[in-house]
């Protein structure tokens, strides 16, 4: 098993909940990556999933008390002086300062185009889509990536088919090469 270290996780990606959740089950125990964001990550998830996805205000402060919770870790915090420093796009410059001062190599986040690579390479950070940061868990820890999405879908009252049914918008490399490597896995 490879564990990444720190990476930071984009609003986008928060926001999306069913990514989110399989996202965040790579983050427990066994550990494949350390899940980070900041107070104003946050802030934006917690404005999509009430103004644009109309969630309910009582589940969105459910789902922020259990981020807080289950990740104190994954708070960051005086990453602030450094945004100033970032080149990519200014509405995201705080992500950048946030996994540059946390030590994160890695951003997931839809949104490349804000975090084009010349403007994070002097910084050693890269940006990647939530499809490729899957298919590259996966790759790194296969057994446990898939005991984890078992688990998932059990817990979730799905089949495996199931669960890679919903994942797939988001992911559809990940899950493809589930469908294809782990076939024996879906018939169960």
């Amino acid at each position: 098993m490879t564990r990444k270290g720190p990476v930071v996780i984009d609003a986008c990606v928060l926001a999306n909940y069913g990514l989110c959740d399989t996202l965040l089950r790579f983050a427990e125990l066994p550990m494949l990556y350390e899940p980070r964001w900041s107070s104003k990550i946050i802030s934006e998830t917690v404005r999509t999933l009430r103004h644009k996805l109309d969630w309910p205000i009582d589940l969105v402060e459910y789902f922020e008390s259990e981020l807080s919770t289950h990740f104190p870790e994954a708070w960051v915090a005086g990453y602030e002086p450094l945004e100033s420093l970032m080149r990519n796009d200014e509405k995201d410059r705080h992500v950048t300062a946030a996994a540059v001062h946390c030590g994160a190599e890695l951003i997931v986040t839809f949104n490349l185009r804000h975090f084009r690579q010349a403007d994070l390479a002097p910084w050693a950070v890269r940006a990647v889509h939530p499809d490729e940061f899957l298919v590259d868990t996966l790759r790194s820890s296969p057994a446990i990536v898939l005991s984890k999405l078992v688990r998932q879908a059990r817990e979730r009252k799905r089949t495996l088919r199931g669960l890679l049914r919903s994942l797939e918008p988001a992911a559809p490399m990940f899950v493809e090469v589930i469908r294809t490597e782990a076939a024996h896995l879906l018939d169960e």
